[in-house]
């Protein structure tokens, strides 16, 4: 063995153990404590002279969140609460019973007008009737379906339309008679202008209602104050249309008509004036005023 080694290794030995000597012996390293198990360890219970091994029960697991409550259908109305409070504060008693029957709806309107539909409603079908794209067909189809809750505005613009679409080509239609039938049983919540296009819309149409004008010709007079010229031009041209001679309607439109003269158009003067020749009727002051 070389020697040099053996040299090398005893120096080695010198130095630990003087490391040794100088701090003293290196102390053995720590072990980790055991990992602590679960569940605890089993008690010993003392029971006499003997001990009896016994484990820890675990713990019970927590309640679900549905515990304790009752199914929706079995749980208290609102009624059952107000009536329990009633009780416990000497309330009157027992809550008023519902409802069964539907409340009845208001007839102070009249029939027609109590079953009439919504404002918002009344609005969407006036756009529909009055639209670029609406026909003829297309209003009379709407006015079947929806015509008893219309409005009175709604029917005379329907009868306006019809007429000024539809002119004679729907004289034969068997859709006016129903119109003709809801105008007449409307005939309190026309105005005068609604008045005027009604009886011009039939008119067009020369389908003639004699019910219907005739009682056009009694409300029309009552309203003569609200009529514009127009109104009054297109009033006695579809009398005189449809051969219905209201000298009533005609006597109170002259005498209205010859204080606006001059707010007459050339057009509604040249109708004003061929009506009244046409219908028989005289009415010397219109005309005088009309030559002046």
């Amino acid at each position: 063995m070389d020697p040099r080694l053996v040299n090398r290794h005893d120096r080695r030995r010198s130095r630990s153990r003087s490391r040794e000597n100088r701090r003293g012996p290196v102390p053995p390293r720590r072990e980790s404590p055991p990992p602590r198990r679960w569940p605890v360890p089993p008690r010993r219970e003392q029971h006499g002279d003997f001990s009896i091994r016994r484990r820890t029960p675990p713990p019970p697991p927590p309640p679900p969140h549905w515990e304790g409550r009752r199914p929706r259908w079995e749980r208290p109305t609102r009624r059952d609460r107000l009536a329990e409070s009633s009780d416990s504060r000497g309330g009157r008693g027992e809550p008023r019973p519902r409802r069964e029957e539907p409340r009845p709806r208001r007839t102070d309107r009249g029939d027609d007008q109590a079953s009439e539909a919504p404002r918002g409603q009344q609005i969407a079908w006036g756009k529909q009737i009055t639209a670029r794209t609406a026909t003829t067909e297309s209003i009379l189809a709407l006015f079947m379906r929806e015509g008893c809750r219309f409005s009175a505005r709604n029917l005379a613009t329907t009868a306006h339309r019809v007429g000024k679409f539809g002119g004679r080509r729907f004289r034969s239609d068997r859709r006016l008679q129903p119109l003709a039938e809801a105008c007449r049983r409307r005939m309190d919540g026309f105005n005068a202008m609604e008045l005027a296009n009604v009886a011009w819309g039939f008119a067009k149409t020369e389908f003639i209602d004699q019910r219907l004008f005739w009682a056009i010709a009694a409300e029309a007079p009552r309203r003569i104050s609200h009529f514009n010229p127009q109104g009054m031009a297109n009033m006695v041209w579809a009398f005189a249309t449809a051969g219905v001679a209201a000298e009533t309607l005609f006597g109170a439109i002259a005498g209205r008509a010859v204080n606006r003269v001059d707010d007459f158009n050339p057009q509604g003067m040249a109708n004003m004036v061929w009506a009244f020749a046409t219908a028989g009727v005289a009415a010397e002051t219109l005309f005088g005023a009309i030559a002046g």
